[in-house]
């Protein structure tokens, strides 16, 4: 994107539906500690910091789409690339590398939103602009890209009693596996479900996952033996790592055909929903979110305004208002999977329906 970045970004939306982080969510650490794209100093260069390995989405499509976008903007730029596996504390001191280098502009997705405060206005302080990406970092950042992640929580709330139909009854036993609360998004996500779900189902059991499907699974274990397999109606997760490990424990149990809910539309939440063992997940898609970030990193390395593009403001944990840009998710269920993942490309059909879920591809009418 260029000048035209906010019309692209509102058209793609219209296209896909599905302009959304982490989510997404958090993980924790991984084999992938840590790479860069670029060891290039100075203020032709952009820096960009992901929170973890773990989470398909960061190094699969967050990184390239971001990198891609900025040279397509800025031929003589370059990205230097961290990723901070799961550790704030690396995180941090990757900041600190980056403001040596002399790197005037920083994209952040925040492994940890309040930890990473002090390092974010000492890069400011030095003449740095911090953009948070996905998640709202606490700090003097200058702005903000990201999805409406209350939203994400009303359409995965949404998406569950759509799936109990008629079982959505204020007798019907939900538990619910939230994310990380070091992660701000974690409770806007917990919001939104909570409206959505609130008054319709009876939430019986609710936990933090800490984004993690071995912790996921570990609650949903607890919450089993405390309400017994037969009452549980449905399972919310807030995204689709923390689900798989959900969806092995309730097949442990013998649990089948009850909604799990998802989010980041992973390919393997895609294969589960095609199988019949996820529900739902929420796709926001990754290339928008990117594209925007790096639109807004460029703009701001050249010392132009933002003001067209990050058109809201959002208030941060520290109580810091930042101009914003929120693009907007979609829920995906087996009905929709061609129209939105497939359509815009994030998966081929040969990557969902590989031998192992043909069968179910056939079915659901991919094949």
């Amino acid at each position: 994107m260029n000048a035209t970045m906010r019309r692209v970004v509102i058209g793609t939306a219209a296209v896909s539906m599905a302009l959304s982080v982490a989510a997404c969510g958090k993980a924790g650490d991984d084999k992938k500690s840590d790479s860069s794209s670029s060891s290039s100093s100075g203020g032709k260069t952009i820096g960009l910091l992901l929170p973890d390995s773990v989470t398909a989405r960061y190094e699969k499509f967050d990184h390239p789409y971001f990198e891609a976008q900025v040279k397509s903007l800025c031929a003589d730029c370059t990205v230097d690339y961290a990723n901070a596996a799961g550790d704030a504390a690396k995180q941090a001191q990757q900041v600190s590398t980056m403001v040596t280098k002399g790197v005037k502009v920083i994209v952040i997705s925040a492994q940890d939103s309040a930890a990473i405060k002090s390092s974010i206005d000492a890069a400011v302080a030095k003449g740095v602009k911090v953009v948070a990406y996905d998640r709202l970092a606490q700090g003097k950042v200058s702005a903000y890209v990201s999805f409406d992640n209350v939203k994400v929580g009303e359409l995965q709330g949404q998406a569950l009693l759509d799936a109990l139909g008629s079982k959505a009854t204020t007798k019907s036993k939900v538990v619910m596996i939230n994310g990380d609360d070091a992660d701000p998004n974690a409770a806007q996500f917990k919001s939104g479900a909570h409206k959505a779900l609130d008054g319709k189902v009876d939430i019986a059991y609710e936990q933090s996952g800490l984004w993690k499907d071995t912790v996921a699974a570990q609650k949903v274990k607890a919450a089993i033996t405390q309400l017994g397999a037969k009452n549980i109606a449905g399972v919310y997760s807030a995204n689709d790592g923390m689900a798989g490990g959900i969806a092995t424990t309730l097949k442990g149990a013998g649990i089948s055909g009850i909604p799990l809910t998802g989010q980041d539309a992973e390919l393997a939440g895609i294969q589960r929903i095609v199988a019949g063992t996820q529900s739902s997940t929420v796709y926001k898609a990754f290339k928008p979110e990117a594209d925007a970030a790096a639109t807004i990193a460029v703009d701001l390395l050249q010392g132009k305004s933002i003001d067209s593009l990050a058109t809201s403001t959002q208030t941060s944990g520290s109580g810091d208002k930042v101009p914003s840009q929120l693009l907007t998710p979609v829920s995906v269920t087996k009905a929709n999977i061609k129209d939105t993942v497939i359509k815009d490309g994030l998966y081929t059909v040969s990557d969902i329906c590989t031998s192992e879920f043909a069968k179910a591809c056939k079915a659901a009418g991919l094949q």
